[in-house]
């Protein structure tokens, strides 16, 4: 695969989101890879679970922008990559994400569709899609609030502050704070859950995916986002992203 790199180790899988010249951004193609990964990892009876991280020092610094520019609302509403956001979020095997880094806008989302999180002092978290004048698109702002509560989530969200692993561990997102690399801890934590029963961590990964969705408004996020593809404001924070400015959003 182009974008993505894949370990075998005995019984779990390493994934590592291999972009790193643009902070590991997640493009259409690197969703794609990735989704079929875990699909093949989900067939894979030796396979018990699954680690994720990104190549040299990021996790994913966001979806690529230039994706996204010139992209309209009914363009959105057909996104292949609303498929293969589900396609990951379905994956019925325990899912480890090690941030180190940044983890941005859909690099958390990504993150957020984990099991569990790991974060060490690199880590730098956050939702800034406000800033280009969208907002989060594939179930961020439901699982953040879901995982730190509407308090924080807001202040994440409409301020689009970023915030460091230590923070994230305090909020409840991150599982794990970690004195060293998250990423070999991360290995650790892998190597350590292949070793357990694979059905009956199916089975409570099942059931705590249900428990922690079932009241959340995931079509009422990817609405509003699709809405804002056609706004001048999306225009603009995208433009103001490249120019290195402040953005004027005129509410339009």
């Amino acid at each position: 695969m182009e974008h993505l790199l894949i370990t075998p180790h005995a019984g779990w899988l390493q994934l590592v989101l291999n972009r790193p010249a643009a902070k590991n951004a997640l493009n259409t193609a690197l969703l794609g890879e990735l989704a079929a990964a875990l699909a093949a990892a989900a067939a894979d009876p030796d396979c018990r679970a699954v680690l994720i991280h990104g190549a040299e020092g990021n996790f994913a610094a966001g979806a690529d922008i230039g994706e996204i520019e010139t992209k309209t609302t009914a363009e959105a509403a057909e996104d292949p990559r609303k498929a293969h956001w589900a396609a990951i979020r379905s994956f019925p095997k325990p899912l480890v994400a090690a941030i180190e880094g940044f983890a941005l806008g859909g690099g958390l989302e990504l993150a957020l569709m984990a099991d569990l999180i790991l974060v060490d002092g690199t880590a730098r978290l956050g939702l800034p899609e406000t800033n280009l004048g969208l907002i989060p698109g594939a179930g961020g702002t439901q699982r953040l609030m879901a995982l730190a509560g509407r308090a924080r989530a807001g202040r994440m969200v409409l301020t689009g502050e970023i915030i460091d692993g230590a923070t994230a561990q305090d909020w409840g997102i991150a599982g794990y704070l970690c004195d060293g690399p998250a990423v070999e801890a991360g290995v650790a934590l892998a190597g350590k859950i292949a070793r357990r029963a694979p059905l009956a961590l199916q089975a409570a990964k099942a059931a705590l995916v249900a428990g922690d969705e079932a009241a959340l408004a995931f079509a009422a996020e990817r609405t509003g986002f699709e809405a804002l593809m056609d706004s001048a404001d999306k225009a603009e924070g995208i433009r103001a992203f490249r120019d290195k400015r402040k953005p004027e959003f005129r509410g339009a």
